[in-house]
């Protein structure tokens, strides 16, 4: 494609890349599903808040499960109306994407991960907002497994599952969470924030935890499987007290943390 005569969908932009190609997105909403189909490509949006990819309840709205590595890049978008086992809005599955300025927005997962199911991938979420997903299982916002994943920056809030971690539920590995907010993330189960199980390690920085039901942190009690959380410079709702290790779970209680009112702001309401 061209500016006088652009490709008619995402995905035929991608069809026609190469490796290290750029795919430039006009604002408007996109109603498909996109593969990057192994490319290491850059997909951008012009404005995350008008540039719409939106799955119509069909699949994962974006896929990256040929061994895309962190060239692979998805920015400038708002990620919306998905619908799959794993990854309603996101599927990075043995790939390793860059994902980058995006709302993330009612995605379902019949199984894990509402927003994004991340299965040994070594990714890096930036400066994105993840809000109004489900999960039918856990992480109704985000679930993480088998590779270590960075959270950075981001807005994790009022998403939802009828198992256990709504905001985020992580199954091992190492990760790290760092300039985050998780907020009003309400599972069945236990650990609204953040949930940890089989031999999870967490690294938790500049963070706001706070109003999520059903336990703002929780360590899943698995006899035989160690986890942890390091926490530094953090407001979490409750203390460390609040948080619930049971069998095997150590926290960190590094300095600089807090427990306080956050004292957010709903400006549209006063």
């Amino acid at each position: 494609g061209t500016l006088a005569s652009p490709l008619s969908s995402i995905q035929t932009a991608i069809n026609a890349a190469t490796v290290g190609d750029t795919v430039s997105v006009a604002a408007g909403t996109y109603v498909e599903n996109i593969n990057f189909s192994s490319k290491n490509i850059a997909v951008i949006g012009e404005d995350k808040a008008t540039t719409i990819i939106d799955g119509n309840q069909s699949g994962s709205v974006v896929t990256f499960i040929n061994g895309e590595d962190s060239t692979a890049v998805l920015t400038g978008f708002t990620i919306q109306n998905g619908l799959a086992s794993y990854g309603g809005g996101i599927r990075p599955d043995h790939s390793d994407p860059t994902l980058d300025n995006l709302i993330i927005q009612n995605n379902t997962a019949t199984s894990s991960g509402g927003g994004i199911s991340f299965y040994y991938s070594r990714s890096n979420l930036i400066n994105s907002i993840v809000r109004n997903t489900h999960a039918d299982y856990n992480g109704g916002g985000l679930a993480l497994a088998h590779e270590p994943v960075k959270i950075i920056n981001t807005l994790i809030i009022n998403n939802t599952c009828t198992n256990n971690g709504a905001g985020i539920n992580v199954y091992n590995e190492n990760h790290k969470i760092t300039n985050c907010t998780i907020v009003g993330n309400s599972p069945d189960g236990l650990g609204g924030g953040i949930r940890l199980a089989q031999d999870a390690h967490v690294v938790l920085l500049n963070s706001i935890i706070h109003s999520n039901e059903n336990g703002n942190i929780r360590l899943k009690p698995d006899s035989n499987d160690p986890k942890s959380i390091t926490i530094s410079y953090s407001d979490i709702q409750g203390g460390q007290d609040s948080i619930v290790t049971n069998d095997n779970g150590t926290i960190t209680w590094g300095s600089g943390n807090i427990d306080v009112d956050p004292m957010f702001v709903d400006t549209a309401n006063g």
